[in-house]
């Protein structure tokens, strides 16, 4: 028996709904490569597929159904049966029905479990668009025997639920589009070695994961990236985890937190900063044109102000710089101009602010304007001093930080594109307000404003140029920070004026009646039914132990009176009336001697409460009036027995209750019991049904694909048969000479008009035998002739009349 070559790869392809177009992308791309491909799509058993027919012409590769027992070679595609389960076993492809499988059928697992076992670290699984999580499984088997795995990026299929369920299990080597895959696998299979790349993406970043970088950066730099677009940022984090070789991201993040610089690095990454000289050269024509004249001649002011926000490293900056002084030179207008040029970027300032720009600059600024307004220094292009003095670059947030004032022009370009729509109308409201009266504002031509159209009149659809016609909006300057001044110290001045800070009611009649409690030496607490403290008042140190955390009364009274004391709350509480413990000894305490004091104990209703409070009063005061409930010292051991025999018969009564509620619950619990065992049946019923149901669906999906292409290849065809007919019709018009088409049985299918004067032929003879049709030729051999001609595939030519020379000859 032959086996596969051992160093042989074999690449399994699974795929479902929406997997036909994924697949054809995939082989569009596909070299000859000496591997085998194995695609596994999801099929209804009663169908006939044709995906042999529809992606041959996407490949150079030898497309074929599989067939029981066949050796797979390389180069070659082979294609799932619709009613089979495939498994790979000595280099061969074994199949069985599905028949004998329960639904759903999870025939992408089933192999890739097989191909693991079979090929090893030479095994490749794909997964394509589909929905449910078939294949899920059968990556970890790949990933476990050293294999590759390649997912689909979800935001390129059709159906992305595959796809995302192979990257949940965390072994995707590679999240790509299927036209990339391709070129990875050719990689791989010539080196060996896997290496990610950086439009792949190397994990799945979660919003929880990027609120997380985000707060590193806010941690370290004064940026705050939340509220930007997140396809943007998510690339530039690709990018990063491809320089340092991670392909998890929380390998990532545990880097960052000990790589302040790399935090940096990465924040400038997210910071785009793409500019240059006179950028889309008709915007800039009309700016020369339109609006710089029209802002010098009616600026009153006899100074004009530019904000060039997001300026990058100034080229935008200074062409409006040269702009505007060539106008106020030209025309003699004696005007001071002032560029106000901002970044969030310290590092693109720093190169703006010292105008140095290299040789490429003379691709977009013209041989004159070189002249006039740089000098070259041999290497670079530096702006001439004239030009620099009328820009002040600063390091501006426009999220955080107030805008500038009383503007003429506000450019803003190519900025707003990364922000989200929350953060885009802040910036555009602040804007606004920064804005004169009549000022205009010059947005990249990508960029949306349709939030101020009311409030702008527009001058250009095309460049994205608006003009102001009212005040700016009102924008609320405590939502914004003050600048950051770098290497500035902050110092906290303490007030030492006196202040009266309010107090609510509540809190002033608590310290009032403190103050009253401590003049009048009212010593006690106030505790629930249960003998937990709530509050206390005065000073109850002499009485109570001082235990961290204990609220229970009867533990933080001395061993010695806690039953007696016990057995007098309760009688308090079941009398509802003042009992008092007489003359009862506190044992001595630390500095404390011992003492001899009443415990006065007090019942009462809280307000709008069914609940009920006990006040315990510590007095070593000799009461003068005469209380109706005093336990005595010598009575203290009678109340406790009372006590004692209550709270046997609350026990007993206790246990009576609690037997049966114990029954009550263990007859619920049964009933529970059943219906739950009862629920949980018709929920794996429904499951399975519902599996089932998707199942189906998914294989209805992928036949539907199947029949739109072989729609659309139905389609060419029959237009060109129409085409091919249209081409036979003018044919026989032009032809003079006649001529008759027959079938096998000599039936009369088509005849040219010439034919018509040798044959008695009408429109309606079509399809009648031709030895029914009478003619004007004299042949006695003519339907023999025919007949010889079509047994034996050879011409034959005939005279009618060898004496005339003007009869007809037939071919």
């Amino acid at each position: 028996m032959a086996k596969i070559n051992e160093k042989q790869y074999i690449i399994a392809i699974g795929a479902s709904a929406g997997g036909l177009e994924a697949i054809s992308a995939f082989f569009d791309y596909t070299p000859l490569d000496a591997v085998s491909y194995i695609i596994i799509q999801h099929l209804s058993s009663d169908f006939k597929s044709h995906m042999a027919n529809i992606l041959a012409p996407h490949s150079k590769l030898r497309v074929i159904e599989a067939v029981e027992n066949v050796t797979i070679k390389p180069n070659t595609v082979y294609l799932i049966p619709s009613s089979k389960f495939m498994t790979v076993k000595d280099g061969r492809l074994s199949l069985s029905d599905k028949a004998d499988q329960s639904r759903p059928y999870m025939t992408i697992d089933y192999f890739f479990a097989s191909l693991a076992k079979e090929r090893g670290d030479k095994a490749i699984g794909i997964i394509l668009s589909g929905t449910g999580n078939d294949g899920s499984k059968g990556i970890l088997n790949i990933k476990e025997a050293g294999g590759m795995v390649l997912v689909q990026d979800p935001d390129t299929a059709s159906f992305n639920g595959m796809p995302m369920a192979a990257l949940a299990t965390g072994c995707s080597d590679l999240v790509l589009s299927p036209q990339a895959m391709p070129q990875v696998i050719e990689d791989y299979v010539k080196d060996g070695t896997l290496e990610l790349l950086i439009d792949g993406r190397p994990d799945v970043i979660s919003e929880a994961e990027l609120s997380k970088i985000f707060d590193l950066i806010k941690g370290n730099l004064p940026l705050d990236f939340s509220d930007y677009k997140r396809p943007t940022i998510i690339r530039r984090i690709k990018r990063r985890m491809v320089e340092h070789n991670f392909g998890k991201i929380d390998l990532y993040l545990d880097f960052l937190k000990s790589h302040a610089n790399e935090v940096k690095i990465l924040a400038n990454d997210f910071l785009i900063s793409v500019t240059a000289f006179f950028r889309d050269p008709e915007a800039f024509k009309m700016i020369e044109e339109k609006i710089i004249p029209d802002i010098i001649n009616r600026n009153n002011t006899n100074v004009l102000k530019i904000w060039v926000a997001g300026c990058a490293t100034g080229e935008e900056a200074y062409t409006l710089a040269m702009l505007a002084k060539e106008y106020s030179v030209k025309h003699s207008k004696d005007i001071e101009i002032k560029i106000f040029a901002t970044d969030i970027n310290k590092a693109a300032l720093d190169t703006a602010s010292k105008g140095i720009y290299d040789i490429t600059i003379e691709q977009t600024v013209s041989k004159e304007r070189l002249e006039r307004f740089f000098t070259w220094d041999g290497k670079n292009y530096r702006i001439k001093s004239d030009i620099r003095k009328m820009l002040i670059f600063a390091q501006h947030d426009l999220v955080k930080n107030p805008p500038y004032c009383n503007i003429d022009l506000i450019s803003c370009r190519n900025l707003l594109i990364y922000l989200n729509v929350t953060l885009q109308k802040k910036v555009l409201g602040m804007m606004h307000f920064g804005l004169k009266k009549g000022g205009y504002l010059f947005l990249g031509p990508s960029e949306n404003a349709a939030i101020l159209r009311e409030d702008f009149d527009e001058i250009s659809a095309k460049w994205n140029v608006l003009q102001s016609n009212k005040a700016g909006r009102a924008v609320k300057f405590d939502t914004f920070s003050s600048h950051v001044i770098e290497g500035a110290k902050t110092t906290t001045i303490e007030v030492s004026k006196k202040s009266v800070v309010p107090i609510s009611k509540s809190a002033l009649a608590d310290q009032i009646n403190n103050a009253v409690f401590k003049a009048s030496g009212f010593n006690g607490v106030c505790t629930d039914e249960d003998l937990m403290v709530i509050q206390s008042f005065g000073d109850t140190t002499p009485y109570l132990k001082s235990i961290n955390f204990n609220h229970n009364l009867n533990q933080l009274l001395p061993e010695t009176i806690s039953i007696a004391f016990r057995a007098a709350a309760h009688k308090a509480l079941k009398m509802d009336e003042k009992v008092v413990l007489n003359k009862i000894i506190i044992p001595s305490k630390g500095r404390f001697k011992a003492k001899t004091v009443n415990i006065f104990i007090t019942p009462f209703f809280i307000e709008k409460s069914e609940g009920r409070l006990l006040i315990v009063e510590f007095s070593e005061k000799i009461s003068k009036t005469e209380e109706k409930n005093i336990i005595n010292v010598d009575d203290i051991n009678e109340v406790t027995k009372e006590h004692v025999i209550s709270l046997e018969h609350e026990n007993a009564e206790l246990k009576q209750n609690l037997s049966v509620a114990h029954e009550s619950i263990a007859s619920s619990n049964e009933n529970m019991q059943s219906y739950n065992e009862e629920l949980q049946s018709a929920n794996e019923e429904m499951q399975s049904a519902n599996e089932e149901m998707q199942s189906t669906n998914e294989e209805l999906q992928s036949v539907n694909e199947e029949l739109q292409t072989i729609n659309k290849d139905h389609h060419m065809t029959i237009d060109e048969l129409t085409d091919l007919n249209d081409d036979l019709n003018n044919y026989f018009r032009s032809n003079t000479n006649g001529q008759l088409f027959v079938d096998q049985d000599l039936l009369l299918k088509r005849y040219s008009p010439g034919a018509v004067k040798h044959i008695n032929i009408r429109e309606g003879d079509i399809g009648r035998p031709l030895s029914n049709i009478t003619t004007n030729i004299k042949l006695e051999t003519l339907i023999q002739d025919i007949k010889d001609v079509i047994n034996d595939e050879k011409p034959v030519t005939a005279y009618t009349n060898k004496f005339d020379p003007l009869s007809p000859i037939l071919n």
